[in-house]
């Protein structure tokens, strides 16, 4: 039996729906991306639900299905899955959710600000190390505790504190006036008055200061959201027969990855924007494939993010970078292998016009060195909604990708 290699592209909120300023185009029509549409030629080609009926449209939920597990039966929110990444073991008795360090505008209420921005201004995570441990200095106990995470991204776990607290996601809310966003659940009132108290920590601070001085903005709020349980994942060696490996710059991914037991790359200067080290990413995932790794998992978050901000320029380059920096040199690197096989797709759409995610169907191809597809000529959401494949669960495509003759 030939040597079989993997790789999945995943290109974080790649889809888009068409805009006015790209004529009407999405950014995936108009990126120059040579090496997706080469494949594309011969692939099989369609598009796949990822985000299941009653689910929010997550990068939680998206991933872990096109990774083969189902949200429904063994997770309960987005934070533990970070909070592995970071080193914590849950109890059974707490949760966690995610802390992000945002921006808000000034008002003399916290309910009449505005997000500004869900990512602080870009904060560093030494930065951003120093506002966590501020907060947990401040609000701290014996049941609640802060951990840093990376940029504006960081961890909160309680102890005793219950589901279903109703918080939304900043990313979800940019622009906008937050105080119909803070949740009326009586169980987070504790938590909903830590997000105000934090700005006396966060304003007044010396980074935030020093931020503002020079003529960034400041990270001047606590945000809670995404709260869980430790999930229950069945080992991707187990489920699927084969070795996996996560290349992330993101804490999600990367948790889920030591959750399943998949060995995830530990590589300096990648973001998660389109600043990222995109080349080493490809490097790393390489590597991996050559130490045994039967399948790669590169997540790439720049074009989500991009779509978050509204940022159509960049949400275009993003998917061109992906194209040269990664895709090109793993291509290289899988022709050393007997055959080899490629799933590009994005979790989830996060359209430019409405900067968040949704639950649309989204484009995928699986490329096959050994055998050729009727495919399409532009690996677009248009061309992929043509071919008349359309997959309901999602959670199949893993193992049907995995398959072959």
């Amino acid at each position: 039996m030939k040597k079989m290699k993997y790789m999945v592209l995943l290109c974080d909120g790649m889809a888009d729906t068409p805009g006015e300023k790209l004529s009407g185009k999405t950014p995936m029509q108009v990126a120059k991306k040579p090496n997706m549409d080469m494949l594309a030629k011969t692939a099989t080609v369609g598009i796949c639900k990822t985000v299941g009926e009653g689910l929010k449209p997550g990068s939680d939920v998206a991933n872990l299905s096109v990774m083969g597990y189902d949200a429904r039966t063994c997770y309960s929110g987005r934070s533990p899955l970070e909070a592995a990444n970071l080193g914590i073991e849950l109890a059974d008795s707490e949760i966690a959710m995610r802390c992000n360090l945002v921006t808000l505008s000034d008002a003399d209420r916290y309910e009449d600000r505005t997000m500004v921005d869900y990512c602080g201004g870009d904060i560093s995570t030494p930065e951003a190390d120093e506002l966590i441990k501020a907060l947990e200095e401040h609000f701290g106990t014996e049941r609640l505790h802060f951990y840093t995470g990376v940029q504006y991204r960081h961890c909160l776990v309680a102890d005793g504190a219950k589901l279903g607290l109703d918080f939304t996601p900043p990313h979800d809310i940019s622009g906008r006036v937050i105080g119909d966003y803070l949740s009326k659940v009586p169980e987070a009132a504790e938590f909903v008055e830590i997000m105000r108290e934090s700005v006396e920590v966060l304003e007044n601070h010396p980074v935030n200061k020093k931020r503002v001085a020079e003529g960034k903005r400041p990270a001047n709020s606590a945000w809670f959201w995404g709260e869980g349980k430790r999930p229950n994942l069945e080992m991707f060696s187990d489920k699927f027969g084969i070795s996996g490996a996560v290349v992330s710059a993101v804490d999600l991914i990367r948790g889920i990855g030591k959750l399943s037991g998949m060995k995830v790359a530990e590589i300096d200067g990648v973001t998660g924007y389109i600043d990222t080290d995109f080349d080493a990413k490809a490097k790393a995932a390489a590597d991996l494939l050559d130490d045994g790794a039967d399948l790669v998992y590169v997540h790439l978050e720049a074009p989500d993010e991009c779509g978050h901000r509204g940022e159509i320029d960049n949400k275009v380059k993003a998917i061109e970078l992906i194209d040269e920096k990664v895709l090109a040199p793993m291509l290289e690197k899988l022709k050393e292998y007997d055959r080899f096989k490629i799933l590009i797709m994005p979790d989830h759409p996060t359209p430019l016009d409405i900067r968040t995610h949704t639950s649309e169907p989204v484009p995928f191809m699986i490329y096959d060195s050994g055998k050729e597809a009727d495919g399409v000529d532009l690996f677009c959401e248009k061309s992929a909604r043509e071919t008349g494949l359309f997959i309901d669960e999602s959670t199949t495509l893993m193992p049907n990708f995995l398959k072959y003759e």
